[in-house]
């Protein structure tokens, strides 16, 4: 008994040491900022170009979502982290000899090396999502009783990722003085990965995975966690703490509950979704946050790149350190708003037969819905009128971060309480298309209204004129967001 519980531990070890390990290794993407200044001085590539490649990495990851979630639902995690050590392998080792035989002596960028470079990040992208797919399911499936923690450690260690990956290029792959050094960084990062993502792929394909077969009465009995733990694709893409509190214990004496009766989720089709149109409001308020959040996140780079540095510090540093404060208040809000969120406004449970409130309600889950637009806009105005220096940048790496993460740590329970968990991840993964729009639509408005700047003669915008249209345009659409979740708040404050 002693050595079957010794051998246990050891395989759950060996399950989470894997999960981290992808998860630190698995935000490469994100790692576009960094290289942004040095494929402007190396390659000659223009705004517009550097928007194209980064956004093949962060938008492009949503088309593929569902493929990988039904490859995860039938062959395991174990076969997405294969997938992605492949692909991390291809995509960065490809980029790096493509930049390092890249010519730095060109008048302007190569089209044919600048297609190659998007096919290059596009794999990084597709490696992404194969990755965190991968390690999210391998964590909430082996604790299947605890999904919410799972899922929300292994994303906040996933969210770490950029700010590791940042502090190392700084510190080993970018000279005094000089811009990043793409080749070798990239050549690190394809061995990296690839050696972490293959050897994590053999302990999920080694390790037994203790999903319905050890808890199974369990999930009879607690229709929360049951369909947490089975819903394939997008119920747990961007889950946190939220999922899990279905979970709990049931008050040994319903006496001593006060129970407030609400209206039961839509367990509609498809459909029945899209006649609604409060989802199609909802659809507008993500559309308008997360695609203003993940522009600012795809061109941080370029955006301190416009600004002259008030110290002596160089640009190489100024955007790792920019990165590293987005990434990290990024994790930090995923970690604290899904408890905050838990304890100011629970969602509603079964309780003896009835959809109710059994614990007690201090806010609408809409406020934090309004609260972050709220926070976009402080943060955009705020660029407009405080920021003239690289160094003052901050602001708007602590507001995107914040924002961001905030919006995937609340969506999953505000989805769940009116459309039912059941359908969490269809349609999770219906409402991630307008992400995908918003971040494109957005990307494209900076980098066109940036390459209208560029003096003639030059590829690179330089001054606040690169970005100060593009980030009122930004203010007045994450006002119109505030207005759209005060029309949810007004419709649905009772339910969640």
């Amino acid at each position: 008994m002693r050595t079957n519980t010794g051998s246990l531990r050891t395989r759950l070890i060996l399950v989470c040491c894997a999960v981290a390990a992808n998860a630190l290794c698995a935000g490469g993407v994100y790692s576009f900022p960094l290289i942004a200044p040095a494929l402007v001085e190396k390659l000659r590539l223009t705004q517009p170009q550097l928007t194209t490649i980064a956004l093949v990495g962060m938008a492009g990851q949503y088309p593929f979502a569902a493929i990988v979630g039904k490859a995860i639902d039938r062959y395991g995690p174990w076969s997405c982290s294969l997938a992605a050590s492949i692909l991390y392998a291809l995509g960065f080792g490809l980029f790096a000899s493509e930049v390092a035989h890249t010519s730095a002596d060109l008048p302007q960028a190569s089209q044919a090396s600048f297609r190659l470079l998007v096919l290059y990040f596009g794999m990084i992208g597709l490696a992404t999502v194969c990755s965190y797919f991968s390690l999210v399911f391998a964590a909430t499936k082996t604790f299947p009783q605890y999904i919410g923690i799972a899922s929300g450690t292994s994303m906040s260690i996933f969210g770490l990722s950029p700010f590791v990956l940042s502090l190392v290029a700084s510190r080993y792959f970018t000279p005094p003085g000089q811009t990043l050094d793409i080749a070798n960084f990239f050549t690190f990062m394809a061995v990296l990965t690839g050696c972490v993502h293959v050897v994590s792929a053999l302990v999920f394909r080694t390790t037994p995975i203790p999903q319905e077969s050890s808890s199974g009465s369990e999930h009879s009995e607690d229709p929360g966690t049951s369909a947490g733990a089975s819903e394939p694709v997008g119920a747990l893409e961007e889950a946190e703490p939220l999922l899990g509190q279905d979970s709990g214990p049931k008050p040994k004496d319903p006496a001593t509950v006060h129970v407030v009766p609400v209206q039961e989720p839509q367990h509609g089709s498809t459909l029945d979704l899209l006649k609604d149109p409060y989802f199609w409001v909802l659809c507008v308020w993500m559309l308008l946050v997360v695609g203003a959040a993940e522009m600012v996140v795809s061109n941080l780079g370029s955006i301190v790149l416009t600004l002259p540095s008030a110290s002596s510090s160089d640009t190489t540093a100024n955007v790792s350190r920019q990165v590293r404060l987005l990434s990290f208040f990024n994790t930090s809000s995923r970690l604290l708003m899904g408890p905050l969120a838990d304890v100011l406004a629970p969602v509603a449970s079964y309780f003896e037969g009835v959809w109710s409130f059994t614990r007690r309600r201090h806010l609408s889950r809409v406020v934090f819905l309004v609260t972050t637009s709220l926070i976009l806009a402080i943060t955009f105005a705020w660029v407009e009128v405080g920021v003239r220096t690289q160094e003052a940048v901050w602001p708007l790496s602590v507001g995107v971060g914040i924002a961001y993460g905030s919006t995937f740590t609340v969506l999953p329970g505000v989805l769940s309480s009116i459309w039912g968990l059941p359908n969490l991840g269809r349609n999770f993964g219906i409402i991630s298309y307008t992400a995908f729009f918003g971040t494109t639509i957005f990307s494209y408005i900076y980098a066109f209204i940036a390459e209208r700047h560029v003096p003639p003669g030059d590829n690179a915008c330089i001054g606040v004129e690169c970005w100060q249209s593009t980030f009122w345009i930004s203010t007045a659409t994450s006002l119109v967001a505030c207005c759209s979740a005060l029309i949810l708040w007004r419709k649905w404050r009772h339910r969640v």
